[in-house]
Order: structure tokens, then sequence, then C-alpha cells
């Protein structure tokens, strides 16, 4: 039986004899299981990887593979991309929110397993990122196609989007509750019971899921043995305002590093500026290699030493001050070598990365206030390692709950609640205040394009402008005489307003309303000494389709006053938007978002 005919049977089957929601919620545990399939692929892949690369080349050769081993994995990342997959592989989490906020939700076929054949790669190989941005972004291409394929509306679509996500979170890192909060701060969806229930079952499906093949095995073992003392308080608020500055050196290298390859049209040159660039810090600073997780794990042991024996200049790991200076060369050098990962043409997360800066961070801030013997005695080196990353995730990401329930959840720290709200909130606060979008929603955010929890800016974000133009308008010259136009515009024309376009272009030139020459339209005397161009007036304003966004739009028509606005790209004239179709159009969106 055709494919096609088997689905159709279902979808009728399904509708006389299963609820929406109790469709919907089916849907979520499935999705949450293959979220947590996608996750245990990445995660197997990459460490086959390395395993296989460190565990035979470096071990039985050369240190010097590491200088080689960016270039070739990149290499073989931009060829899969160019002759398999044969589309663009974006970065997980921004992919999916452009989706969300400009693509209805749908992502295409390809997303589905172009980071599995990338991502890994990158990683194994050498690449300074994360693993959880392409878990993400696998699992909402399977779950933006699975509910295109049951003809899910639009907002079922990006709850379902937002579900194949959490679950994605919470199998990767073991943490349901975080990866319910992040798919509600990070994808804005609506806290309702409608969409909780959908999160929780796809977060609780992932992570079972996570356990069947992974056991008890977590990214950060580690469980809290100091208690948090109340005056310790004013340490963690120094934190926050340290993670806040160190959150706006992230994201500003990050943004330098992106515009420079940005300016690189070759691929390849890209791949070897990249490689080369990441072959040199990894050859040099070695813990700079994939993910960083064991060094995460060595800071929090109270073991910095062994995340740092490795360094070229052969320094003593003994000596403080020479632990605090690489453990710092660390923080100022991971954000560069991941951005130059992103830029070659890597495949992976930011997330890993600024855990990563944040234990570094946290780790280097105690050590110096414990050396500087500010306090009678000395502070936990392990909690503001632990407080350290959820501070700079709150600045970086800016997610802060995401930020203290992920640390809480990943290291069962709930003793760390207070400092873990603390500083996340001072480091969000701060950032925020310099930084209006976070390293996932730059660009979307200086477009205007970035869907928020603000529900009026999300309907706006959300509408199609190209939708509601509407061209039935009959242009004019600016040279036609009032005959030509009585004879050629108004009495074929069901509308009472006239473009004026330049007769060797398409540039609009101005407007003629029907009250403009309705004085004068009944007087043949004028039809031959009156032109367009001497009834024509300006427009109140003009909608550039290549530069104003809805709110610009919404403005405009507020304040000119006008029903009618005309719509011009590149200069050139397109057609009108009018106020009620506009309205007519947001109405619609209105009941689509919020069913």
């Amino acid at each position: 039986m055709p494919k096609k005919t088997v689905l159709k049977q279902f979808l009728i089957w399904r509708a006389k004899h299963i609820s929406q929601r109790q469709f919907v919620y089916f849907l979520s545990i499935v999705l949450g299981f293959t979220s947590g399939l996608g996750a245990v692929t990445l995660k197997n892949l990459t460490h086959f990887i390395q395993h296989f690369l460190e565990g035979n080349f470096v071990k039985y050769y050369h240190h010097a593979f590491y200088f080689v081993f960016p270039i070739i994995g990149f290499t073989l990342v931009y060829l899969i991309i160019k002759y398999i997959i044969r589309n663009k592989v974006s970065h997980g989490i921004p992919s999916t929110l452009y989706a969300i906020a400009k693509r209805k939700g749908i992502m295409r076929q390809y997303q589905m397993f172009g980071s599995i054949l990338t991502a890994p790669i990158t990683v194994g190989f050498g690449g300074s990122v994360g693993l959880e941005g392409p878990t993400v972004a696998t699992g909402a291409a399977i779950g933006s196609n699975i509910s295109r394929m049951f003809h899910m509306n639009q907002t079922t679509r990006n709850l379902l989007v937002g579900c194949a996500a959490a679950g994605a979170m919470s199998s990767i890192f073991k943490a349901p509750i975080a990866a319910i909060i992040f798919a509600i701060e990070v994808f804005s969806l609506d806290l309702t019971l409608a969409s909780m229930l959908p999160l929780l079952l796809a977060s609780l499906s992932a992570i079972l899921t996570s356990y069947f093949f992974f056991g008890d095995d977590i990214i950060l073992p580690f469980k809290i043995e100091d208690e948090f003392h109340f005056s310790d308080a004013p340490f963690y608020m120094i934190l926050g305002v340290v993670a806040a500055l160190v959150s706006i050196y992230f994201t500003v290298v990050y943004d330098r590093i992106q515009s420079f390859f940005d300016t690189i049209s070759s691929p390849m040159k890209r791949v070897l500026i990249g490689g080369i660039g990441i072959g040199i810090l990894i050859y040099f600073i070695p813990p700079l290699y994939g993910e960083g997780f064991d060094v995460i794990n060595n800071l929090i042991a109270g073991n910095p030493e062994k995340a740092l024996t490795n360094n070229f200049l052969g320094l003593d790991t003994s000596n403080f001050w020479t632990v605090i200076m690489l453990l710092c060369g660390l923080i100022v050098f991971k954000i560069i070598a991941s951005a130059l990962t992103f830029g070659a043409g890597g495949v992976g997360g930011i997330f890993a990365p600024t855990l990563f800066m944040g234990s570094l961070m946290g780790h280097c801030f105690a050590k110096l206030v414990n050396y500087s013997s500010w306090l009678n005695s000395s502070i936990s080196e392990s909690n503001f390692t632990l407080v350290g990353m959820a501070g700079l995730m709150a600045g970086v990401l800016q997610a802060p709950l995401t930020a203290i329930f992920l640390i809480a959840e990943l290291t069962g720290g709930y003793d760390l609640f207070i400092p873990l709200m603390l500083t996340s909130a001072i480091s969000f606060s701060i950032a925020k205040s310099y930084l209006p979008h976070s390293v996932y929603t730059m660009e979307l955010g200086r477009k205007g394009e970035l869907i928020t929890h603000d529900k009026d800016h999300a309907v706006l974000t959300l509408m199609d402008i190209k939708k509601i133009i509407e061209t039935n308008f009959i242009p004019l010259n600016p040279k036609m005489t009032l005959g030509d136009i009585v004879h050629q515009a108004v009495v074929k024309s069901n509308r009472n307003i006239f473009p004026v376009i330049g007769q060797k272009s398409d540039k609009l030139v101005g407007i003629i309303l029907l009250d403009d020459i309705r004085p004068i339209m009944f007087d043949q005397t004028l039809y031959d000494n009156v032109l367009a161009r001497d009834v024509m007036q300006n427009p109140p304003e003009i909608i550039d389709l290549n530069n104003d966004k809805m709110t610009d739009i919404m403005k405009k028509f507020q304040d000119s006053g006008a029903w009618n606005l005309p719509v011009v790209k590149d200069e050139k004239y397109i057609g009108f938007i009018s106020k009620s179709k506009l309205l007519t159009a947001y109405r619609r969106q209105l009941i689509n978002i919020t069913n």
C-alpha cells in the first residue's frame, strides 16, 4: 500500500479516535525518545573519534598531530556539507530560533541528520565547541518534520520543536527540569498547562532514554560537600560582576571573529585560516581540545594541576601564580578557539565553551580570594567553580533560570540555590544592559526577527510582510494628462489612490489621491493642461521592504494616520499595504498563536 495512503488512513483514524491534545502528548513522548537517541548517537560518535585519535596517533606518534587534526576535521566537514548534505548546516540553536521566527517552525529534512554527520567530526578532531547545539538542532528538526507529517498547525509545531529541544537538553545533560526551563526561556514558549505537560513528557522520555544507554554516567559527577555561608554572599555578588564582564568579553570576541570570517567568501580559505588558528592554539594549549569537560571535572574536584600539566612552557603547576596565569589564559583563549571553530565551518554548540570558561573563572576567583587572606576562613573553590558556570551562562546565553537549574541538577547542588541566584541575577542584569541579545539571538535580534515573551512583539515578528502587500493599484507616470488619468485609471480602478512611477524606472515619485483630482476631474477643459506631476503629492510614509520590520510598519501607520502606504524595494515600487489588511492579518496571527 502506498505510503501516502497509509498515512492518510492513519490521520482519518486518529481524528476519529484520538483528540488533538492526546495526540500531542503522544508525539511529545516520541520526540523525547528520538531526541535522546540523537544525543546518544552524537556523543558516541564523538567519543569514538576522540578515543581513536588520542589513543593511537597522539599516544604512539607525536604531540604535533594536535596541530593537524583540526584542519583535517574542518576539511572533512566541508566535503560532507558540499557533496553529501548539499545544504548549509547552520549553528544549532540559532537555526532553530530562525525556523520558529521566520519559517513558522518549519525545518528542512536534511537538518535531521546534518549535525549528526558534521558535529562529531568537528569536536572529535579538536574543534573547541560542544555537542548540545547540534543535539538540539537534530531533535528540533525531527520535531518539525514529524509535526508537518501529521499536519499540525504553526502553534503546535512550535511547541513540538520546543519539546524536542527540551528532550535533547534533558538527555545530554541529564537535567530534565533545566531542559524544560531552557525550552521556555530560550525559545520563548508560553508557560501554560497546555505547553507544560508536553514539555514534561518529552524531557522525561529523553532522560529515560539516556539512562537506558548511558546508565548513571553524567557529565559532572560531583556532589556538594561545602555548605553555603551567609558571609560568602558578598563574594558571590562580586563573582556576578566578574561573570558579567567575562560574558561581555565572550560575546564581543565571538561576534568580531564571526564578522571577520563573514568577509571571507571562499569556504576553503575559511577552513585553512580557522584550521591553522585552532591548530596552533590546541598545540600550545591542549586543554582547548574538544568540549573540555575533563578540565571542568578536575577544577570541581580541586585538581587544576591535572588539567595544566601539558602546558607548552613546562611551567611548574605547583606554583600558585603559575596556575592562576594558566587558568586565565584558558579563559582568554577558549572563546577565540570556539569562534575560530565556527568560522572555519565547524558545527557545534556554544554551551560547553560557556561552562568551560565559567568554571575557570569561578575557580580563579576563589583561589585569589583565598590567597589574599581576606577571610579568616577560606571559601569553597568547588562551589565557586560551579556558581561561576551559572554566572557565565546567565550572561552569555541570557538564560539565568536555565543556568541556575542546570548547575543545581547536574551536581545535586540544591544547597547552592542562593549563591546561584545571586551570581546569575547580577551577571544577567549587567550583561543585558550592555548586550541586548545573547550569542544565540544576536543576528535575529538585530533584524527584529526574534520571537520574545512579549505577545504583541511575537505576533508582529511572525507576520509575513509580503503576504499583506496589495498590487491591484493602477500606476501612473508623471507626464500623464488629467484626461488620461480619468480614462485609464479612475474609470478602471476600484481604489482611490494611484502610485506615480518614473517613466524610465520603477521608482516611486509620488502618489495621487482621488480627493486630489475630484474638484477638477469633471472639467474637460483641463484634461490636456493638467499633468500627473502637477497634482501628485509625497506619501506620508514609505515602507522599505528591505529595511522595515513589522514593528516599524505599525509605527509608520500610527504616526502618519494613513490608511494606505506604498511599499518599495531597492527604491522600486512594489505595491501598497493597507491598515485594514494589516490589522486583519495581525488578528489572524494572534488567534493562531493563542489557540
